[in-house]
């Protein structure tokens, strides 16, 4: 007779909940304090749970190398992401970040744990499809990585290349020239708020049906969510100009329509991957900031 309770362990998948409170990739101090709360905020959870050492912010500018604002350095994060993920040898991934390129190592990995057998669902107000001569700041170029494009120290952590059919862009809101052109030659499949709005889940679960592939990563960066309804975000940082981030793509979906879009692609995939990222938490940031200032609670500033 089969052994129930070993076969039931054996149809356990293997999390890891990887914090990763990378900020260099965008240059943006705060996305440290943003993966910590995330974390804190996320439900307890009996999986493996892992921290990827990160340095704290500090006030020092950062090095641009090669074209690259603290390639040095992110490089060394990458390394030492991989490093917690080769160790546990996970079925599934859990990444709370950090900017958006806290998704390479963990990703790249699942692609090649499940031999490229994996569609990724990119859920992002942006396609993060550039390279160093558009933009200096990595964490606007992870996607491309993956597709192994872009920047040769970053693409070669990901021995085995995302097939572009198996990816879908999900919220993307007025991609400039460069990025429209770019996701053409790519070939990516792109679904904009509109269409969600109007269409639903369908779509995307057509298109999930369309790869052929059983397991499913997701990235979800919280910028894909309209700024003026949830104020967690870059776009909604207080006490700066109106015009600050005019022309920049901002998000227009709501946390209803992801959640309602989740659930009903992981009724037909094996949702592996999900990543959550650039968490701006400018509340609570504040009020840490403050409380740091007060008397035998923090270290208020001498008279």
């Amino acid at each position: 007779m089969p052994n129930k309770l070993l076969q039931r362990k054996n149809t356990h998948k293997k999390t890891l909940r990887l914090i990763f409170p990378q900020w260099q990739g965008g240059n943006n101090p705060p996305y440290y304090f943003g993966s910590q709360l995330l974390s804190w905020l996320a439900p307890s959870t009996t999986d493996i749970v892992e921290e990827v050492p990160i340095p704290f912010p500090t006030n020092k500018p950062l090095p641009i190398e090669d074209g690259l604002v603290a390639r040095e350095a992110l490089l060394e994060q990458l390394k030492q992401a991989r490093k917690i993920i080769d160790q546990h040898q996970p079925d599934s991934l859990v990444v709370l970040g950090g900017d958006c390129l806290v998704d390479l190592a963990p990703f790249s990995y699942l692609n090649e744990r499940y031999d490229g057998d994996l569609a990724l669902l990119w859920i992002d107000a942006h396609p993060d499809i550039m390279t160093p001569q558009q933009f200096q700041h990595a964490h606007a170029m992870v996607l491309g990585n993956l597709l192994g494009h872009g920047d040769d120290d970053f693409t070669k952590a990901v021995a085995v290349p995302i097939k572009p059919e198996n990816v879908l862009i999900v919220g993307l809101n007025d991609p400039s020239e460069w990025e429209s052109k770019k996701i053409q030659e790519f070939n990516l499949s792109v679904l904009t708020p509109r269409e969600l709005a109007e269409k639903r889940s369908k779509p995307v679960l057509d298109w999930f049906k369309s790869t052929g592939c059983k397991h499913l990563a997701i990235h979800f960066d919280l910028d894909v969510l309209d700024p003026s309804i949830f104020r967690g975000l870059l776009f909604a940082q207080p006490d700066i100009p109106a015009d600050t981030f005019e022309g920049i793509s901002q998000g227009k979906l709501t946390m209803e329509q992801i959640v309602r879009l989740l659930g009903d692609v992981s009724k037909i995939a094996d949702v592996v991957g999900l990543g959550i990222t650039e968490y701006m938490p400018w509340d609570a940031l504040a009020l840490k900031n403050m409380l740091a200032k007060l008397p035998l609670i923090g270290m208020p500033d001498s008279p």
